[in-house]
């Protein structure tokens, strides 16, 4: 068994105060047992920061980082977390993951496809990408928000091996995105037989107001966890690969998805 925690993180927060909110939850979440804090997309800086990421953006073995692997450390939790990364003079969406027992440099992921114009304007798209980390005992893949919307993403970490898939998001509020939180999220995990983890921000930064929603999701689609629209909340759940296996079977859906990839690549 591993216990997750969710960290649904209002936007409110005064960008210096960030990287000191999110170790506060590191340490109540590791209080409470659990061995990976998921916190959302652009946590690190804000999300509604504009202009401002092109000369805030940090590097992969930046300050945000390092004193998030000091953290992971000092309290005995692995954390994901979204960050605006600085490559050279390219801008990503990113999200660091670190594992707080693990010898290895934190992994990055970078978002593999923006959503409309504000985030084309600031940044990068990555493309899709296989990232997989081993956290805490479980292999964990990673998305960003609306990479979690295009199904073959799933899809892709779950032939992987994924376990879990951690997606920091900052879904904003409205009808369409509370269907994607209350109803595609599940939808992954159960069509995919894997953990969900969706890591939402809350309230209003600017212009931008954010559907909270967060939630932990089981393979068989049921909700272990969830979050309300508004304010920080700490979610936990217990992850039991295990208990799963009777749903697994049930719904073979990746087994039979390896079996089609070997027919269509005997035959050409």
């Amino acid at each position: 068994m591993t216990r997750i925690a969710v960290f649904q993180m209002s936007a409110a927060i005064d960008p210096d105060h960030r990287l000191a909110r999110i170790v506060d939850a590191m340490q109540e979440a590791a209080g409470k047992g659990a061995r990976l804090l998921i916190a959302p997309e652009l946590a690190l800086s804000g999300y509604g920061r504009g202009p401002a990421f092109n000369r805030e953006a940090q590097t992969a073995d930046g300050a945000w980082v390092r004193a998030l692997g000091v953290a992971a450390a000092r309290h005995g939790i692995g954390v994901i977390a979204g960050f605006p990364e600085a490559a050279g003079d390219t801008r990503y969406i990113s999200a660091v993951m670190i594992d707080a027992a693990g010898p290895d440099a934190p992994v990055i992921y970078r978002k593999g496809c923006l959503y409309g114009p504000y985030e084309k304007r600031h940044f990068t798209a990555a493309g899709p990408t296989t990232v997989i980390a081993e956290i805490a005992g479980l292999k964990v893949g990673c998305l960003i928000c609306y990479d979690v919307e295009f199904p073959e993403n799933v899809r892709r970490l779950a032939l992987a091996g994924a376990d879990l898939v951690a997606v920091p998001t900052a879904l904003p509020n409205g009808a369409p995105a509370e269907f994607i939180a209350r109803h595609i999220i599940p939808v992954r995990a159960f069509e995919n037989q894997i953990f969900v983890a969706y890591a939402d921000n809350a309230d209003s930064e600017g212009d931008f107001t954010y559907q909270g929603l967060s939630s932990i999701v089981a393979p068989d689609g049921s909700v272990l966890a969830a979050a309300g629209e508004g304010g920080d909340a700490l979610i936990y759940a217990d992850l039991r690969p295990g208990d799963y296996a009777r749903s697994r079977a049930g719904n073979p859906y990746l087994k039979d998805a390896q079996r089609q990839r070997l027919i269509q690549a005997s035959t050409a």
